[in-house]
This record gives structure tokens, C-alpha cells and sequence, in this order.
């Protein structure tokens, strides 16, 4: 019980003092709209709406969780909080959960941000809700697990952004976001099909469009390995840097 104490306040602290803040929450909102307007000079056709939201939530969730996690664990590392929060009587696999909650729930609410408002203009009735929200969380999970492995291998606030710039850039034009993977040169798809983001993506035009390429089966199960794995990474370097 006290762990799971121990658990809620690290997590009200996070969302308290760096998610919860007005320019984190209006940066949730224009994001989206800065995207939509992004295709839509693109292409200067009308929008296809539903077309757009599973790349707009995919990027929104990409964003959200990695830029907020490496921030807040690198600015903690250097005052030297979090060293204090590894001699906290919690277990680390709990600490860093507990670390981590806070940008699953930001990427989460950051992907229903342009589903509200494309609702507002277009009928998305047949998009299957329960996938949606499994894919929905399950990149939230990939991509938080990806921003704390960032977070716990450079030192200095502005290296965790250069980094995470490193796998989000690539990732976007490789995962079929803006050229389908069976149009990419046949040396970049077996890239393509190692990123977590094309199943993310590929599950939610499943649930919306109806367009998806992969069994939606496959890619929950491969996000869901994804994340595992990315969290073990990250357990393993924190444990080498800081407890052994």
C-alpha cells in the first residue's frame, strides 16, 4: 500500500509541476491544427478528414510523450531529485511506471484532441472505438518507454532533444505516414517494419479508415513487444548508472 502511495504522489508531482502547465495544454491543441494546415497547403485539395487523424494522433502521441519525458527526467537528473527518488522505499520498476504515467496520460489526451475536433466537422461514425483507444494507448506506452531510454542515456537537456529528434524525424517519413511502406525503396522497408510507429499508425487507419495494411492483431502484439523491450532497456541503464 505504501508503494502504491508512493506511486500517486511521484505521479500528482509530474502532472502538477510539468504536464498540468497552460502552455503544455494549449501546445496539446495547436499541434494538431498546425499538422492539419500542413497537409492542407500540401495538397490545396479539401481535407479528408478522417483521411488525416490517424497520422495526426500518431505524430501527437510521437511529440507529446518523448519531448515531455526527456525534459522532465533530464531536468530531475541534473537538480539531482531523481537520485532521491532511487533511495525512495519503492521498487524501481514502480518508480519508473510511476515516472512514465504522466506522459502516457498527456499522449493519451494529446491523441483525442483532433478526434473531438474532427468530429466537429465530419461524421465519424463506424470508427471502431475500442481500437482506437487500444492503439491509442498502447503508442503512448511505445513512445513514453522510448522517450525515458533517451531520457536516462544523455545528461543535458538539449542532447535528450537532439536525440529524440533522431528516431521522431525518421520515423515519421518511414513509418507510411506521408508515402505508403510499399512504396519505399525495398532497402528502407525492413527499417520501416522495426519502427514502432508504422503499427501504431497502421492499427489506428485500421479503426478509422479502414485501410490499415497488417491484421491488427500483429501490430497490438508487436507494439506491446516494443514496449516491453524498451522499458527493459531502460531499467537496465538506469540500474547500471545509478544502483550498481
Amino acid at each position: 500500500m505504501k508503494a502504491w502511495i508512493a506511486f500517486w504522489n511521484i505521479l500528482k508531482k509530474d502532472m502538477k509541476l510539468y504536464y498540468l502547465k497552460p502552455p503544455n495544454i494549449s501546445w496539446g491543441i495547436i499541434f494538431p491544427f498546425a499538422w492539419t494546415l500542413m497537409f492542407y497547403l500540401r495538397t490545396q485539395t479539401p481535407l479528408d478528414i478522417k483521411g488525416l487523424l490517424p497520422g495526426v494522433m500518431a505524430m501527437s502521441i510521437l511529440f507529446g510523450t518523448t519531448s515531455m519525458l526527456a525534459v522532465t527526467i533530464t531536468f530531475e537528473r541534473r537538480s539531482r531529485s531523481f537520485d532521491r527518488l532511487l533511495l525512495a522505499p519503492i521498487s524501481l520498476n514502480l518508480l519508473l511506471l510511476a515516472k512514465t504515467t504522466g506522459a502516457i496520460i498527456f499522449g493519451v489526451l494529446n491523441a483525442f484532441v483532433p478526434l473531438v475536433f474532427a468530429a466537429l466537422f465530419t461524421d465519424l461514425a463506424g470508427i471502431k472505438g475500442l481500437q482506437v483507444l487500444g492503439a491509442v494507448l498502447l503508442m503512448a506506452v511505445t513512445s513514453t518507454f522510448l522517450g525515458l531510454l533517451i531520457a536516462v542515456s544523455v545528461r543535458e537537456v538539449f542532447e535528450a532533444q537532439t536525440l529524440s529528434n533522431f528516431f521522431r524525424f525518421p520515423m515519421l517519413f518511414l513509418c507510411g505516414l506521408f508515402i505508403p511502406v510499399s512504396d519505399l525503396p525495398s532497402i528502407l522497408r525492413p527499417l520501416s517494419y522495426a519502427l514502432p510507429l508504422t503499427y501504431g499508425v497502421d492499427l489506428l487507419r485500421h479503426a478509422i479508415t479502414a485501410a490499415g495494411r497488417l491484421p491488427p492483431g500483429v501490430s497490438f502484439l508487436l507494439l506491446l513487444g516494443f514496449s516491453i523491450l524498451l522499458f527493459s532497456v531502460s531499467l537496465r541503464k538506469v540500474k547500471e548508472k545509478w544502483i550498481y
